[in-house]
């Protein structure tokens, strides 16, 4: 046990992980929070709470060092495939030192360890979370797996200033994952299991063993305060904090008085990086969610305040659907590109290659127990935690692809497997342990014919079951030349006037636009209200303070470039000031139709198209905008805003120019450029053909993905060229032929990528 650990070979295994992470690195921004967290980084902004104040220092630094590698997203994936990698070699060091009393031949016992390793690292969550910096979550699994691993090694030292030394750092990185996110505290479970059980069997507490015991002490309730940080109950936090004032004490009274000093400046320094929240927010940048300016604002930062979630006693699902949603994610880890080449059979395949990995991980549990009974128990406490503790507390509704045929079920907006991936790379550590016991199997039918040396090398073949894995999930996992969300995103912009007042609706259609913007400077001329987001005051008064900047010509598409665009001048909400924007409220019922007029504007607001009669905080935002803007500046709702505008009387008002529903002063007529097409709405069909063939990415929908939009949740992006393409074509049918048929093409070849178009038969080509 006291052989040097190979730290080498722990590089080497990073090292060929980061390889695969790059061969299969998006080359830009993806979907839903990736969008928010690369322009947060860029900018130096607060993403949405908790804030991630970690993140947000180390992936700028991190962008600002790689100015060499373009564009700036691809740096920041690259950020991603780094802690992955790193959190990769920490699971090799683990699986050694585990696999010692299992595998004596040491070439074998390295190759063994690889193979978990590698199953850790090419799990499909955690290999589609290092290709593509999604959000927090990898550097959160590289905390995990660091902590464990100086757990494991502080075990295996003797009692002296070494030891004490790495308790403290130990303390101190989860004090400062815990600013990153709350995730890479939960380590916190093996930590305090493991140095209990390391410390009674050193011997009981007495004598001079009562030294050893308070430092342990201090550490358990200091990891306790920290994981109770992210528990929400301040009686909790409350009685955690009391717990640790006393070990301190304690650590004091017996003689440790450095130690008990130096362990509350590790929490309070590793904690000290939440500060970068009100200072930052101070300075008003781009991205500033929460703008958590005052002590209420950060507290309800911090606190996650902004989603409201009820109490833990109240199910948002059954919890054995909960426990199945998890089981669900644990089948994708293993097969999921296979699942997505054969949806048919999919869930079958999954089943059965998700019981095998299960099992494999259950004997090699069962084998660490046998080799070493403390790691063994510290590891369940760890995955206790992350699976069992952890599907309770976060009480998500129905899983977004689960139990489909109850189409009535409340759901999440997409998959959460991303919230366990520290749970699956911890697992293939396991699994590592279960291929050494067939391991132990196959050489100990073969010792008595060949030897044992040699059974033990004549075994590898075993080995070869961690490449499970790595085919099964390579083409799902990928994100190697995928560029729609940035493509979407110029799209969107470059189709709309300078100048434009642009109304989003969720994530997707806008996270990229923030990219677009802030990070590329693609059309930050362009103001963007996002509904969702406009509930919340900070979103409006953050939009109030961001100044109107020039438009520019040389960058914006041909079709803007015959005239000059005079720079508006005003805030957005001209009718408004920001203690007004601070008082609206967040509903104002509506019990009878009423009337809104904005110059020649004039619409009836039915109570009975509203959502339960209710008009929110962001439809009041958008009245108001176009009260201020109407004929001043270009009012557009994205076509992805659904029929919002349409609720609120709107819709004889608007006609499409590509993605955008554009808002006129008069009642839309039809005409020789104007067409009404069923089912789609006015569309202005000139500025539609120009902007669908010569200024979007159509190419970069159209072109064939041979397991289609691997992310159905936020396929609605990749459909939204379908239609536009398919509204073209109807609305060109009599017209122009030749163009029509063209853009029918271009609809379902973009149609074939998405589940829809699949079920109608227009699968990808390979």
């Amino acid at each position: 046990m006291n052989e040097r650990p190979p730290y080498r070979l722990a590089i080497l295994a990073s090292g060929l992980s980061f390889v695969l992470y790059v061969l299969t690195l998006a080359p830009t921004t993806q979907f839903w929070d990736t969008s928010e967290y690369i322009a947060a980084a860029y900018v130096l902004g607060i993403p949405h709470p908790p804030g991630n104040p970690l993140f947000v220092l180390l992936a700028h630094v991190w962008g600002d060092l790689l100015v060499f590698i373009q564009p700036y997203a691809a740096r920041i994936n690259l950020f991603a495939a780094t802690t992955s990698a790193v959190a990769t070699g920490c699971w090799f060091l683990i699986g050694e030192r585990w696999l010692r009393p299992i595998v004596p031949v040491r070439t074998v016992r390295l190759l063994t360890a690889g193979a978990g390793a590698l199953v850790a690292a090419t799990t499909f969550t955690v290999w589609n979370q290092s290709v593509v910096n999604a959000k927090v979550y990898t550097v959160s699994l590289m905390s995990t797996a660091l902590i464990l691993w100086l757990g494991v090694r502080w075990s295996d030292l003797k009692p002296g200033p070494v030891r004490d030394r790495l308790l403290l750092v130990i303390l101190y990185l989860l004090a400062l994952t815990s600013t990153n996110h709350m995730m890479g505290v939960l380590v916190g479970s093996a930590v305090i299991v493991l140095g209990g059980l390391v410390l009674w069997e050193e011997g009981a507490l007495e004598g001079e063993r009562a030294g050893e015991w308070a430092k342990g002490a201090v550490v358990a309730t200091g990891c306790a305060v920290l994981i109770s940080l992210g528990m929400e109950d301040m009686r909790i936090v409350v009685a955690a904090g009391v717990a640790f004032g006393a070990a301190v004490l304690l650590a004091g009274y017996t003689g440790s008085y450095a130690f008990a000093a130096l362990a509350v400046l590790a929490v309070a320094v590793g904690l000290s990086v939440n500060g970068m929240l009100p200072i930052r927010a101070a300075h008003f940048p781009p991205i500033n969610e929460g703008e958590p300016t005052t002590w209420p604002a950060l507290r309800d930062v911090l606190t996650r305040e902004q989603y409201g979630k009820g109490p833990l006693s109240e199910r948002q699902a059954d919890i054995g659907a909960q426990y199945g949603l998890y089981w669900q994610y644990f089948t994708w880890q293993w097969s999921r590109a296979w699942q997505l080449r054969w949806p048919e059979i999919g869930a079958s395949i999954g089943n059965a290659v998700g019981v095998v990995f299960a099992a494999l991980g259950l004997l090699g549990a069962w084998r660490h127990f046998k080799a070493d009974w403390r790691h063994a128990l510290a590891m369940t406490a760890l995955l206790f935690t992350l699976v069992g503790v952890l599907v309770y507390y976060l009480n998500f509704k129905y899983g977004y692809s689960q139990l489909l045929a109850q189409a009535e079920l409340l759901r999440e907006v997409r998959e959460r497997d991303y919230f366990f991936l520290a749970s699956f790379g911890a697992w293939g550590v396991w699994v590592g342990l279960g291929i050494a016991t067939l391991l132990e199997w196959v050489r100990e039918a073969l010792s008595e014919r060949v030897g044992a040396d040699r059974a033990w090398r004549l075994a590898t073949p075993v080995l070869l079951i961690a490449f499970i894995p790595l085919i099964g999930n390579w083409r799902a996992a990928s994100r190697a030349g995928e560029t729609l969300a940035r493509d979407f995103a110029v799209d969107l912009l470059n189709g709309l006037e300078p100048y434009a007042i642009l109304v989003t609706a969720g994530d997707n259609d806008t996270f990229p636009l923030w990219y677009a913007q802030e990070v590329e400077g693609v059309r930050r001329d362009v103001t963007v209200l996002n509904l969702s987001l406009g509930n919340t005051d900070w979103h409006l008064k953050q939009l109030q303070r961001r100044p109107v900047e020039p438009y520019d010509v040389e960058r914006g598409p041909a079709l803007f470039a015959d005239r000059e665009w005079p720079v508006p001048e005003g805030s957005l909400f001209r009718g408004w000031t920001l203690p007004q924007l601070d008082s609206l409220p967040l509903f104002v019922p509506i019990d009878r139709p009423r009337g809104f007029t904005a110059g020649t504007l004039s619409v009836v607001i039915d109570p009975a198209r509203l959502p339960q009669g209710l008009i929110d905080r962001a439809t009041l935002a958008v009245l108001q905008t176009i009260r201020d803007h109407l004929g001043r500046r270009p009012i557009y709702f994205s076509r992805t805003a659904g029929g919002m505008p349409d609720q609120i009387g709107l819709g004889a008002y608007l006609v499409s120019e590509g993605f955008g529903r554009r808002l006129r002063a008069v009642p839309v007529q039809p005409s020789d450029s104007v067409v009404s097409v069923p089912g789609y709405g006015f569309l202005d069909v000139p500025r539609t053909s120009e902007l669908l063939w010569e200024v979007y990415h159509g190419d970069t929908a159209a072109r064939p993905r041979p397991f289609g939009w691997v992310d159905h949740p936020s396929e609605g992006i990749i459909t939204l060229y379908a239609i536009g393409y398919a509204a073209l074509a109807e609305a060109l049918r009599t017209t122009d032929s030749t163009l029509s048929a063209r853009s029918s093409v271009r609809a379902d070849s973009v149609l074939a990528n998405t589940s829809f178009g699949r079920r109608q038969g227009l699968a990808p080509l390979d």
